[in-house]
Parts: structure tokens; sequence; C-alpha cells
């Protein structure tokens, strides 16, 4: 049991204490600390604190720190899958962008263009990270959940956890904890893996869809996540953050058709996906924008990215994403919404 406040157990820095915070170490633990934490009416999971805003009052309840470790390569349970592929299952507790270096060491490809993105391996599916033309969905099979409202502990398979863009089940709904993430990753070649994002194949220098070495793909995602603020650094106020703070709005093709012919969109299903960032830039909310006398203010390096820069406190990120959202609305009439999970009411 700890007294530290949730501010340092975040990356935007902001949070008061909780009632109760319990720290696991192993699986069997963090069961025990889960099913404990169930006896009060007001339970959190905590792994990397990358994807929360919390209250400036704190979190009356338990809090269960995931600090669990362990990665392995096992057989596979599927008959049927390929010879030259590799099933790695990882504890919720591992921090993701360790694990993704473990990958790349290994020659176990899949995961190197999702390099440099905080958090632990079990959040990762409940918002079904992505980044740079790839998501945790490609690669995804099963985790491994406790489940809070039968108290069972089983194996879910990803096709049961409604995968979509930054959400799944486990955001909406379904309550418990993620004990181990299984992968289904390939195995390294001599020709590399096939570079699926227009921006990442540029900084490269290579058409989209050429093969590029795992190794080269994740230094050049740091790279380019470096120059956004994306990559975790104690001295730059800019990666004190919540990472892209909205999702990019999927809204209607005719809808779309009302925006400015030069707004970047994306054909999603029968929708189409807009850019948040320049929605926000073009709203006239710019880099560094920050509410008088306030310490939250937008990124230098990136207009999705809300930051603490030093005494911010959650009152004043909530207020600048209001701002952000208000503004956006009245110039384009598109809702952004926030991506971090607010504990305490916060957001919209």
């Amino acid at each position: 049991m700890s007294e530290l406040v949730l501010a340092d157990l975040t990356t935007l820095r902001v949070g008061g204490p909780a009632t109760r915070l319990l720290t696991a170490t192993t699986t069997d633990e963090l069961v025990d600390h889960a099913v404990s934490a169930w006896d009060d009416d007001e339970w959190l999971v905590l792994g990397g604190g990358s994807n929360l805003l919390v209250a400036d009052d704190g979190f009356d309840g338990t809090v269960v720190l995931v600090r669990t470790t362990g990665i392995e390569a096992v057989p596979s349970d599927d008959p049927g899958t390929a010879a030259d592929g590799v099933t790695v299952r990882v504890a919720a507790g591992e921090p993701w962008d360790a694990f993704v270096a473990s990958t790349v060491e290994h020659g176990w490809t899949g995961l190197e263009a999702l390099s440099g993105i905080p958090g632990t391996v079990g959040a990762a599916p409940v918002q079904n990270i992505g980044a740079y033309g790839v998501e945790l969905s490609d690669v995804l099979t099963r985790i491994e959940f406790l489940d809070a409202s039968t108290g069972e502990r089983a194996w879910v398979p990803a096709a049961e956890l409604a995968l979509g863009y930054r959400t799944s089940t486990l955001k909406h709904g379904r309550r418990g904890v993620v004990l181990t993430v299984e992968f289904r990753l390939g195995t390294a070649s001599a020709d590399g893996v096939p570079v699926r994002y227009a921006q990442l194949a540029g900084s490269l220098g290579v058409e989209l869809g050429a093969l590029v070495a795992p190794s080269t793909v994740r230094a050049e995602v740091l790279r380019l996540r470096g120059t956004k603020g994306m990559v975790l650094d104690e001295d730059d106020h800019d990666t004190w953050s919540a990472g892209s703070f909205f999702t990019n709005p999927i809204v209607s093709a005719a809808f779309a058709e009302t925006l400015p012919a030069e707004a970047p969109r994306w054909q999603a299903g029968d929708d189409v996906k807009l850019s948040a960032a320049w929605l926000i830039e073009h709203a006239g909310v710019h880099r560094g924008y920050a509410v008088p006398g306030s310490r939250a203010a937008i990124s230098s390096k990136h207009t999705l990215a809300l930051t603490n820069r030093g005494g911010a406190t959650a009152a004043q990120v909530a207020e600048l994403a209001r701002y952000v959202q208000v503004t956006v609305l009245n110039r384009f009439g598109v809702s952004l919404v926030p991506e971090p999970v607010a504990v305490g009411d916060l957001l919209a």
C-alpha cells in the first residue's frame, strides 16, 4: 500500500491521491489485489498512466497498480498457424516500448511501427493502440482476462473484444483486469517488413509498401515521435501529456463534403476519417496556446497534445480541452472526442 498521489503515476502529472493503492508484481498478486479492490464501490486499474486524466481531488477508491513482468514465446494452440511466426505471451505490466524493443531484438516482426507508445502491454488492447499504419488488432490473438462481473479468469479471443479505432469492449462496458496479452508475430527475413504509412515511407526515403529492416523502422518511428513530443522525456514538458488528446473524428461522407477541400480525410468504410490536428490548427488553436493564467497548454510540437507546462492542474487541462472542443465545433461543426479516460467529472 502507498500514499503516492496519482499525479506521480500519470504522464500528464496531474491528479490527487487515491484512498488505497495496491501494487501487483506477479499475476497471482494482480488477481488477489483486483478481487480485493472489487470489495470497494470504486476501483481503478492503473498501468503506465499514459491515457488518464485524474481529477485534482483524487480518486475515492482503490487503485491497483499493475507492475507484473514476463515475456515468453510459446507453442501456438492453433494447429493451422503458419510455421514462420511466433506466439508471444506478455504480462500486463510490461512497459509497452520495452516489449517492442524486445521483439525487434528477437527478430519478431509486426510491432516495430508501434515503437515509442507509452503505457503498459495490458493497456494496449483497451485502446487498440495504433500508429503509422499498424494497429494492435493486426497481431493480437487473445487476452487472459479476470472478469469483474463473474470473477472468472479465462482467455478471451481478440475477435470477442470488438476492436476498432481506439476502442474495444474493454473500454466500453467490459469491466475487469487484463492479466496477460498474447500476440502472433512474424519472424524477420532478409527482405524486412513492409512500410504501410505514407509519412513513414517518406521519412525513410522509400516507396509505400517497400521492405525495410524492423530495426530501421523502429529507429525512424522513435525519431518521428520525438519530433512531435510523443516520446517521454523528463526534461521536455511537451511530453508531459496523454499523447494525442482527441481521436480523429469519423463523419459521414456527405458531411465531409461540407468541409474545406484541403481538409485531410481518409476512407473509413462507408464513412470518412478526418484529421483532428488539422481541424484544431485551422480553427485557430495553434501550437503553444494556453488559456491565460493556465499552466496547461497545447504542445509546441504537436497540436493534438495537451501538456502540463509544470504545475498544471487537472481542471486546467480539462478547461483547455473544452476550449479546443468548442472552438472546433463552432468553426467546423465537428465534435472532438477526448481519447484519455477521465477519472472524475472532467471531460464532456
